[in-house]
């Protein structure tokens, strides 16, 4: 008996598989093969990382939008007042109030001791912004540790008069330092 040639064989099945092939595509019918809880998940999966690159892709274009209309805005502000010089600036804005307001509460909170050295080297003004909005028991304790000198100029502030000024004698160096209205 003799044996088939190799190719003779693979020929026969290369045949066959074609004319299989024939036969399917002429038939209408083509079910999908079921889908498995794999092949599930894995679609929601891709679904769900669509969607949010899609919300994504949706944020980015109106950061983009609202970032060009500012730049349109401030575009237009500046063509509209090309001299900041001459631009009116506040005269005292009511942020300011709130700042000596948070201000006072800083003072209040912290220890009499501490907050003498510091509020004595503040500005007369702005000390006096900061002591008439603090309670009075508080501003007592901080009066009482700062300098004699400090607490008499913010004293006199106060009080609506000049702050006192000291004068120290030349000829006498040991003379206590006098206090002039």
């Amino acid at each position: 008996m003799k044996r088939p040639y190799l190719l003779v064989v693979t020929a026969l099945g290369a045949g066959a598989s074609m004319i299989a092939h024939g036969m399917a595509l002429t038939t209408d019918k083509v079910e999908p093969p079921a889908p498995t809880r794999l092949g599930v998940s894995i679609q929601e999966s891709i679904a769900d990382r669509d969607r949010k690159a899609a919300e994504q892709q949706r944020a980015l274009e109106l950061r983009e939008k609202a970032a060009q209309a500012l730049e349109a805005r401030l575009l237009a502000l500046q063509q509209a007042q090309p001299d900041p010089a001459a631009a009116p600036q506040p005269a005292e804005a009511p942020d300011k109030e709130e700042q000596f307001d948070n201000l006072a509460r800083i003072y209040q909170t912290m220890k009499p001791a501490k907050a003498a050295v510091v509020f004595e080297k503040l500005d007369m003004e702005v000390q006096m912004k900061v002591s008439q909005r603090m309670r009075e028991r508080s501003m007592a304790m901080i009066l009482a540790s700062m300098t004699p000198d400090g607490a008499a100029a913010l004293s006199m502030s106060l009080a609506n008069r000049r702050p006192a000024t000291i004068e120290a004698r030349v000829e006498d160096p040991a003379a206590k330092p006098v206090l002039v209205p």
